[in-house]
């Protein structure tokens, strides 16, 4: 036995409450090092009581490439649980596994009560919640200076006619709120019920993530009275709104960075940023967006987007101010935090207090690409941008860099990474304002696209579509992906509308199983390349069965058959083509 390989962590994503009342543990172990584990348990007070009695079994749910993943969901009475896991290797070694570490497995060890982990009690309030309504929503991402131009009274001067061009970086179309309020009974057919804004304030920018002043929608956007019209006409059709903020750098048109400029360090807002240096100065690079020889923090390279210095208590609380500001007086769902990862964990920490006591069942997700373990322990963001995830899914089906074997490890890795009920709110992006569309990563193989969107809306977490994807827009990375929505029906694909609006209506109607089932492999073949992937809640199984091969696959499965692309069926057998896929309804 690999005991090296062997690993659990108390209060943590191997040990946490799923709700009030059950404690999820998980221990990971080498892969295909270990036949069994048994969880030993008891109320850590009566440690000579239990210790002794029959384990329980744990399931081996999840593998990666190096790692064999163990799962049990218990309650306790007293919700106070002392714990330890028995392991009975391949090779016949039995152990014992608590919070001393390895020791051999007998009766004196099982006696001995400093040797179990502990949950010392069922804290309610230290567990993480989520609001229910993330998981049976589809998002529908919206960058609002591309989607409509519904009042060409505010368009910014030099505003180009509608889709007259491929955008270049600094180009106006006239897209606005008002277009936004027009298009929501086309919003509503497509079956989403969550709107993702990018940033909808003040700027002089097109994507507005060079904020002037948060507190202001943007003019050439509309105003205050229109966002509220728009927001409750969303709610009122069972839509919940999200806004993207920038906390993390402000515009360099702001009033204050433009005070820094002129008085320097005698600026009341000097300790507002991070200046190395005073004057502030940078030297031109070979485009608007990169500078050389700052004397001041910034986004990545750009000299317009001085970095903010949120632990400065009025920065915190101007921020936060901004953060109530919305929600109380638009009412919006959600906050979507930009380069979250860039700022202190102290002031997402207020960030989420505020939010949490402003509006009940309030939803915040962070843009982060990396792991994110740390911004997802209750206290700060309920879900993260999950680009891993997509990434794993994208590299395999579209990019071709990853394995199939590879490609689940990732996946099942991931979701290893975070609790239950994170997984749940994850935000699963197959591209977006950052990014290539996806009709253009695939080379406009609508046949792939297809089977990798029917794929992502089946995973744990929640969906989100970027506007015209559903259309059959294409666009290479930015600014190319922010291309003007194609209105004109003779230039849509409408084909491909019917194929999102069906897959969607499938994600919502089966929200709960989807959202909230255990993840199951059931086949990975990559010498055929065959796909077969459970979601199990209860006694409901959802199956789907995809080709990711060159030659047409069959299989028998039973069941209710939901949704398919590229199959047909004799019986209980179904012919899979290549890039085709089904999915199955079925109960266990």
């Amino acid at each position: 036995m690999n005991t090296a390989a062997i690993y659990h962590r108390p209060e943590s994503e191997f040990a946490y409450l799923y709700d009030s009342e059950t404690l999820h543990l998980r221990i990971r172990t080498a892969k295909g090092d270990v036949a069994r584990v048994h969880l030993v348990s008891g109320d850590p007070y009566l440690v000579n009581q239990w210790c002794h009695e029959t384990p329980q079994p744990l399931e081996k749910i999840l593998s990666t490439d190096l790692f064999d993943y163990w799962f049990i969901a218990v309650t306790a009475e007293t919700k106070r649980l002392a714990y330890g896991f028995t392991l009975e290797g391949e090779d016949g070694l039995m152990a014992f596994y608590g919070d001393h570490g390895i020791y051999p497995l007998n009766e004196k060890t099982l006696a001995m009560p400093n040797n179990y982990f502990r949950m010392p009690y069922f804290q309610e309030a230290d567990r993480f919640k989520a609001p229910a309504w993330v998981k049976e929503t589809v998002w529908y991402q919206i960058f609002p200076e591309r989607f409509a131009n519904g009042d060409p009274s505010n368009d910014p001067e030099g505003t180009l006619p509608w889709g007259s061009q491929d955008p270049d970086r600094q180009d106006f179309f006239g897209g606005d709120l008002k277009g936004v309020l027009d298009n929501l009974d086309y919003l509503e057919d497509l079956g989403i019920n969550g709107l993702y804004f990018c940033p909808i304030f003040e700027a002089g920018s097109n994507h507005k993530y060079d904020t002037i002043d948060y507190l202001k929608v943007d003019p050439a956007f509309g105003d205050g009275a229109l966002f509220k019209e728009l927001v409750e006409a969303c709610h009122a059709r069972g839509i919940k709104v999200m806004l993207d903020a920038v906390f993390n750098h402000i515009g360099d048109t702001s009033p204050q960075w433009q005070d820094v400029i002129e008085n320097g360090a005698d600026s009341p807002y000097a300790d507002w940023f991070h200046v190395r240096e005073f004057p502030v100065t940078y030297t031109e690079g070979k485009d608007f967006e990169n500078a050389e020889d700052l004397t001041y923090d910034v986004f990545a390279f750009t000299p317009h987007m001085p970095k903010l210095n949120t632990a400065n208590p009025e920065v915190q609380a101007h921020l936060l101010e901004i953060a109530k500001f919305w929600i109380e007086e638009y009412d919006i769902d959600a906050w979507r935090l930009d380069v979250a990862n860039e700022v202190d964990h102290a002031f997402w920490k207020k960030f989420r207090q505020v939010c949490d006591e402003t509006k009940e069942d309030f939803y915040i997700l962070g843009e982060i690409w990396h792991s994110s373990q740390n911004w997802l322990q209750g206290d700060e963001f309920h879900a993260v941008m999950n680009y891993a995830y997509t990434d794993a899914i994208l590299g395999y089906f579209v990019k071709e860099n990853l394995s199939l074997p590879k490609m689940v490890s990732e996946i099942n890795q991931q979701l290893m990474l975070y609790r239950d009920q994170t997984n749940q709110m994850q935000f699963n992006v197959l591209d977006s304002h950052d990014t290539a569309r996806l009709l253009t990563q695939t080379n406009e193989d609508k046949d792939l696209m297809k089977q990798v969107m029917a794929f992502t809306y089946i995973q744990p977490g929640v969906p989100c579509l970027y506007y015209g994807d559903e259309i059959g827009m294409t666009g290479a990375n930015d600014p190319d992906c922010r291309k003007c929505m194609v209105w004109e029906e003779e230039n849509q694909d409408l084909e491909l509308l019917a194929f999102t609006k069906a897959l969607i209506a499938l994600r919502r109607k089966e929200a709960a199983c989807l959202s909230e089932g255990r993840v199951y492999w059931h086949a990975v073949d990559p010498t055929n390349g065959l796909i077969w992937f459970e979601r199990h809640l209860d006694e409901q199984v959802i199956q789907g069965i995809f080709n990711t091969g060159e030659e047409t696959i069959t299989v028998e499965a039973v069941g209710e058959e939901r949704f398919n692309h590229l199959v047909t069926k004799e019986d209980q057998a179904y012919h899979i083509e290549p890039k085709g896929f089904v999915i199955i309804n079925n109960k266990i």
